[in-house]
């Protein structure tokens, strides 16, 4: 899509050398960061200040001024920093301030000597911003980038274009009018002119009317329809009210016109009354099939959202009936299903019936592999046992839960590969020089955690993989250990156990450990899957730190543990740990020392735990059943995670641990 007035010639862009891969990406590199286009970029400091306690406290003292408009005493302290990795921060933030009066001089030199930076990226966006605000339609047009832009900023492009003349600006707004959410307000100009232009029509105002029901925007979707004839609006009305009461599509007769507006109301209607009685809406479902000529992939997938609500309402037996008589309604989700509920009743072969119909991907995973086994064992005899054997050999190979299980079934040693990766010295030097890596390690080193984060990402995202893995050793050389195991996964490299699972606050972990005579492995195992050991972590929850306390928990646990108390100390890793460990052991206490359902009620509360304990007291599971059969699959996966990682470090620690203790193999649950 273009954006640019095709009259006017944009700005010049840089590339960012960090996208390039290979040895010619490593030349090109090491020629861009010594070029003059990246000069202030790449200044090095003389050796003279590599200890930057001087700078920082400079720095410090600079931000203060610019707070409190000392701009005479800031422009002072600035020409003290010339070689302070933060500098652009400062210029920034001067240049923010003010943006309302800066000449485009300061706003070109910031962005000429910082390119493709987060914060000429950042500024660049403010810049365009502005310049719409104070109706500069030619300036936005010479600075509106699309490649760093945002739906705001698009908008104002539009606007821009028309502003100065360029009619087909119009040919464009369709598209961001017609989305399920409301737009910024910065938008409104631009869409005005649009409907004025007579461009907005029954069909485009139904498509955003549908998709903003979907989206559960029902007050949006009420304004939208006002935009549409009378004709179609009686239909949107019927759309909102079988919203709300979905029971009224038993009245077939006030939805027996034929049209693909009133299917879509009539498949609407029956996916909201499946949410609340699965059995009604297949019963309609069936009815209206015959009334209806729905499309092929409409009647598929809303007989598979009725399927998958007849399960979770406990209708297996109907759902089964339903796959069998149409067998293309089978899928990932609802097999996976009915794999789990035949594991709950210890069905066999129902088991090995429901893996057999999954994807075959699906059926080579580690998972499916493994209760395959699980049933052959039981259902096939002694050439069962065999093949089992030679399932459960395959999946032992691989370091996972399923691995560590089927080791050991097995009876074996777990396998641990741990190959930390080799890093070429050259691109560790490159990715260590980069201005913005040596921007994030100033500000992580300095506390600014949100600014660091924003600026690694930022600096790494274009990265190739050697010179992400090469950043996630510096970072965990750093003690950034969060940024050294997401670089992992971002490089797909698994076999760096050091660098995946890092030992980080040791001390603490151990201290915590001898106080509470809880193992530290499965104290390093929870705080490693609950914030990857960040310790400013904070949930949607209001979860805090490094083992993710919620406030009211950790006041509770502090309480009866005769500890002092914040919400401001969960912040502190010597803190969290405690109370953490505090907590995890009154857990453990709880369900009598096992693991199990003690991490499960870590995640997702003992009181939930207990429900599912309860919920059918004659049903005795094995502990693999009940982890593979917990409801929530966030939890379930919380808990396999816990119980692998907890080998890990053991490894790790230099201490062998099993990865189910024999109580609680021992124990059904």
């Amino acid at each position: 899509m273009r954006l640019f007035n095709p009259g006017r010639q944009p700005r010049p862009r840089t590339f960012t050398p960090g996208a390039l891969t290979g040895t010619l990406a490593l030349g090109l590199a090491l020629a861009f960061f010594s070029g003059s286009a990246a000069a202030a970029e790449s200044r090095a400091a003389p050796s003279a200040i590599a200890d930057k306690t001087e700078q920082r406290k400079l720095y410090g003292q600079a931000q203060k001024a610019l707070s409190q408009s000392h701009y005479g005493e800031y422009r002072k302290l600035l020409t003290q920093l010339e070689h302070y990795p933060l500098k652009p921060y400062l210029e920034y933030r001067y240049i923010v301030r003010r943006l309302a009066q800066m000449p485009e001089t300061d706003i070109d030199r910031f962005l000429r000597d910082y390119p493709g930076s987060y914060l000429a990226e950042k500024l660049e966006r403010q810049w365009v911003e502005k310049l719409a605000e104070q109706r500069r339609w030619e300036d936005v047009l010479t600075y509106y980038n699309p490649d760093n832009s945002s739906t705001e900023l698009e908008c104002f492009a539009l606007r821009a274009r028309l502003n100065t003349g360029d009619q087909s600006a119009l040919d464009e707004v369709g598209e961001l009018w017609n989305v399920d959410r409301s737009q910024p307000k910065a938008c409104d100009p631009l869409f005005a002119a649009w409907m004025d232009a007579e461009r907005l029509t029954d069909d485009i105002a139904w498509q955003r009317f549908a998709k903003t029901m979907e989206a559960r925007q029902r007050s949006l979707a009420r304004y939208i329809s006002k935009q549409m004839s009378p004709e179609v609006r009686a239909l949107a009305d019927l759309y909102y009210e079988v919203d709300r009461t979905p029971r009224a599509l038993a009245n077939m007769s006030r939805f027996s016109g034929q049209s693909d507006k009133m299917q879509q109301i009539i498949l609407h209607g029956l996916q909201r009354l499946a949410l609340r009685d699965a059995s009604q809406a297949i019963d309609l479902w069936h009815r209206y099939d015959a009334q209806q000529l729905f499309d092929d992939s409409a009647r598929l997938d809303t007989q598979r959202y009725i399927a998958v609500r007849l399960l979770r309402q406990g209708y297996t037996e109907q759902t089964e009936a339903l796959l069998a008589a149409t067998p293309a309604l089978s899928s990932e989700d609802v097999t996976e299903w009915l794999v789990r509920d035949a594991l709950r009743k210890q069905d066999w072969a129902r088991v090995s019936k429901w893996i057999a119909q999954l994807p075959a991907e699906e059926q080579n995973s580690e998972r499916w592999r493994y209760w395959n086994a699980r049933a052959l064992e039981q259902t096939a005899g002694s050439d069962g046992t065999e093949q089992a054997l030679e399932l459960y050999t395959e999946v032992a190979k691989t370091r996972s839960f399923y691995g560590f299980l089927s080791a050991d079934r097995l009876q074996q040693d777990y396998e641990l590969v741990d190959k930390p990766v080799d890093v070429a010295a050259d691109v560790s030097l490159m990715v260590s020089d980069n201005p913005g890596v040596v921007r994030a390690k100033e500000l992580f080193i300095i506390g600014e955690n949100l600014n660091a984060r924003r600026e690694w990402y930022h600096t790494t995202r274009d990265m190739n993989e050697a010179e992400v893995m090469a950043a996630g050793k510096l970072a965990e050389s750093w003690g950034w250990h969060r940024n050294g195991i997401q670089a992992m996964i971002q490089a797909s490299y698994w076999d760096d156990l050091e660098t995946r699972f890092p030992l980080a606050y040791h001390e603490q972990v151990q201290t915590t450990a001898k106080d509470t005579a809880i193992a530290p492995h499965l104290l390093f195992a929870i705080a490693r899957q609950e914030s990857a050991f960040t310790p400013d972590a904070r949930s949607s929850a209001g979860a805090l730190g490094l083992m993710q306390l919620l406030p009211s928990t950790a006041r509770q646990t502090a309480s009866r543990s005769g500890m002092s108390f914040s919400t401001y100390d969960l912040l502190k890793p010597e803190t969290n740990i405690a109370l953490g460990g505090r907590y995890l052991g009154q857990l453990l206490n709880q369900f009598d020392g096992n693991r199990i359902l003690a991490a499960a009620a870590y995640n997702a509360g003992p009181n939930r735990v207990k429900q599912w304990l309860n919920k059918d007291k004659s049903a005795q599971l094995p502990f693999d059943i009940w982890i593979e059969t917990i409801p929530y699959r966030e939890t379930r996966g919380y808990v396999q995670n816990v119980l692998a990682y907890s080998v890990i470090y053991g490894y790790r620690l230099g201490d062998k641990k099993p990865f189910i203790t024999k109580g609680e193999a021992g124990k059904s649950l």
